[in-house]
Formats: C-alpha cells, sequence, structure tokens
C-alpha cells in the first residue's frame, strides 16, 4: 500500500465528470491506496478523482477519528433521492487544505452503489454520513465545495485559501 498524492484545487481534474467504473475488480491495489491516502491526511472521505483517478468511485470512513473504523467503498454510485430539507454545514476538502465552506445539502441520502466485491447495495443514510456522501458523489461530477457558494463568498474563500498556499 502507498500514500498518493492529492490534487489540490484548481487542478482541472477536480472540474472534470468521471466516467463509469467498468472493471470492479481491477481497483482493489487502488482502493487500499486510497484508505491510507486518506487516514493518512487525515480525511474522512477522499474520491477517485482527488488522486487523479478519474473514474467513478469514492472511499470513505465517517468514524474511525472517533475510534471505530468503519470503510466503506461506493463504486458508481447513483443518489436515489435526497430529503427535502437542506442542512448548511461548513465542509472541508482534501483537495482545499484549510478553507471550510458552508455547504447546503439534504440531511439523508438513498444511494444505490457497487461494493469492491462487485455486489450492488441500497441503503439509506442521515446526518454526517449522508453529507460525507454527498460530498464524495459531488466530486465524481467535476464539483467542489467552492461551486456551491455564491460568487463574492467564493472570492474571499479562493483569496483566503491562495494566502496560505
Amino acid at each position: 500500500m502507498a500514500v498518493l498524492p492529492i490534487l489540490a484545487w484548481p487542478d482541472p481534474r477536480l472540474s472534470q465528470r468521471c466516467a463509469p467504473v467498468d472493471d470492479v475488480a481491477a481497483l482493489a491495489p487502488l482502493i487500499a491506496d486510497m484508505f491510507e491516502t486518506m487516514y493518512a491526511a487525515p480525511g474522512r472521505g477522499l474520491a477517485a478523482p482527488q488522486v487523479g483517478v478519474m473514474q467513478r468511485f469514492f472511499v470513505m470512513d465517517c468514524t474511525w477519528k472517533e475510534g471505530e473504523r468503519s470503510p466503506m467503498v461506493m463504486i458508481n454510485p447513483v443518489i436515489m433521492a435526497a430529503e427535502r430539507v437542506p442542512v448548511v454545514m461548513d465542509e472541508g476538502c482534501l483537495s482545499i487544505p484549510g478553507i471550510m465552506v458552508p455547504v447546503e445539502r439534504p440531511v439523508a441520502v438513498t444511494v444505490q452503489w457497487t461494493s469492491e466485491t462487485g455486489e450492488i447495495h441500497m441503503a439509506d443514510f442521515d446526518g454526517f454520513e449522508a453529507r460525507c456522501i454527498q460530498h464524495e458523489f459531488d466530486h465524481l461530477n467535476g464539483t467542489v465545495t467552492l461551486d456551491h457558494v455564491a460568487p463574492e463568498l467564493r472570492a474571499e474563500l479562493e483569496a483566503r485559501y491562495a494566502e496560505a498556499q
């Protein structure tokens, strides 16, 4: 396993839509590297395009920072439904380090995905797990947290990010 370099915004790959995964079995070594990278970062989710792989999958573990690991891989995920009541929370991103962005998202989602073993799953998620899934799903569509805010706030956050680099 290896810790992979994480792309930093504004790398143009972070603004590109990813292609579906065709060969799930071939992802195993990359998935292991992505978990190692995510834990080392330290983050709670990491999408393939963040490490330069333009395919539709991500890894996440929303509980490991509290002591118990619950790693999950979502390949070719589809958000089937979303709660209509949105909640605004500050989100960080491993590709935009040091910048917290207020993002409005549904509090719950229903997701269908393929696991690393090739099985199709569907489940409901809420709270932080739902937020993490939506954040990583955005990456698969070429969207970053800065894309969720008004132009004035985005300009301010971009300036803050540029100063920190």
